[in-house]
């Protein structure tokens, strides 16, 4: 087996912000591997100031060599020594995946690989003015969405509010499930007062309200919310058993958001699923600003883990950020992305 990696600075459409600031590029690598003719390649996607093992360009690229020298001697993932490292550990994933698929990015036989089942997902409005936003909404309502995620905190709360009670004035909660993502955006003095304000829109859950490694605070939150709480940035770099059985019993959640390129890769990902559904915890999958590479993995994740028939809209139509994405099999029709298995 030979193992070798590459880099590409991927551009945004149009900038992404969030709560940590606005993204214009972004830069990923690739790992491929080789065996008797067959390639597969995999997406290491870090995302400054979020990933656990985000780190100097040239540290991160000593510790891909190595991984890629161990494998080479092994044949196998180190994943004991891969744990603290999420994104590099999900890249061998899914290039050892689609090599013992022969090459097909088809990682794992599922109907959603097979063609037969779309995955619903839900559209993403990314931050902005409120003009945006709202131009933003309803260009996913007219695409076919009926789950939307917004990303909130950035701009003023009241207009943030001002923005969902108008939402909310045209669709029903049967008409359109909202969720909205603060990525810690609030502050534990203000939590308790914003939650309450909008839970009178029928909102499904609210992502990471404050910052994480507050879980005294984030504990009381889970518990006197009006509004289902989900962690995602709380999971980021707990990657122990042990750790990640402490946080589920200490917070509570009602729902964990997981990515694989920040949350364990796919082992710690499945991990977290069957640590969460042990302790009635719901949980769904979303991308994590990957290439379609990094997408077409985590999607073929999902359906993997809750396949057949998810009802639950997953966070995987991040497939139009950039201007230079790389060609993948995958297409949004409506609210559902389909893997094309003939193209």
């Amino acid at each position: 087996m030979k193992a070798n990696y590459f880099d590409r600075l991927l551009h945004f459409k149009q900038p992404a912000g969030t709560s940590r600031g606005v993204y214009t590029t972004h830069h990923s690598y690739y790992v491929t591997l080789e065996q008797d003719g067959v390639q597969g390649v995999g997406e290491c996607s870090v995302l400054p100031d979020l990933s656990c093992d985000a780190m100097p360009r040239a540290r991160y690229e000593a510790l891909l060599r190595e991984a890629c020298r161990n494998v080479e001697r092994t044949g196998e993932i180190p994943y004991d020594c891969l744990r603290p490292y999420p994104s590099v550990l999900f890249g061998l994933e899914t290039a050892m995946a689609q090599l013992r698929a022969h090459g097909s990015p088809a990682l794992f036989d599922t109907p959603f690989a097979r063609g037969e089942e779309g995955i619903v997902i839900n559209g993403l409005v990314w931050m902005g003015t409120f003009e945006q936003m709202s131009a933003r909404m309803e260009e996913k309502l007219a695409a076919g969405f009926r789950c939307v995620k917004l990303k909130i905190g950035a701009i003023d709360w009241q207009r943030e509010l001002e923005l969902i009670r108008h939402i909310r004035s045209r669709y029903t909660r049967e008409q359109i499930e909202l969720r909205v993502d603060a990525n810690g955006g609030f502050s534990p003095d203000n939590a308790s007062e914003r939650l309450d304000a909008l839970a009178q829109y029928g909102i499904h859950s609210i992502e990471q309200p404050i910052r994480p490694r507050q879980w005294p605070e984030m504990a009381r939150l889970c518990r006197v919310s009006p509004l289902p709480i989900a962690l995602d940035e709380e999971l980021i770099g707990v990657n122990d058993p042990g750790e990640k059985t402490r946080l589920l019993d200490e917070l509570r959640p009602a729902y964990i958001v997981l990515k694989p390129s920040l949350h364990g890769g796919m082992a710690g990902c499945r991990e977290w699923i069957r640590l969460a559904r042990e302790r009635g915890i719901g949980s769904w999958i979303t991308s994590a600003l990957e290439s379609n590479v990094g997408l077409n993995a985590v999607a073929h994740l999902c359906a993997e883990v809750y396949g057949p028939y998810i009802l639950m809209p997953q966070g995987l139509g991040t497939g139009m950020l950039y201007t230079d994405n790389i060609d993948m099999p995958l297409q949004i029709r409506g609210d559902k992305l389909w893997f094309l298995k003939n193209s």
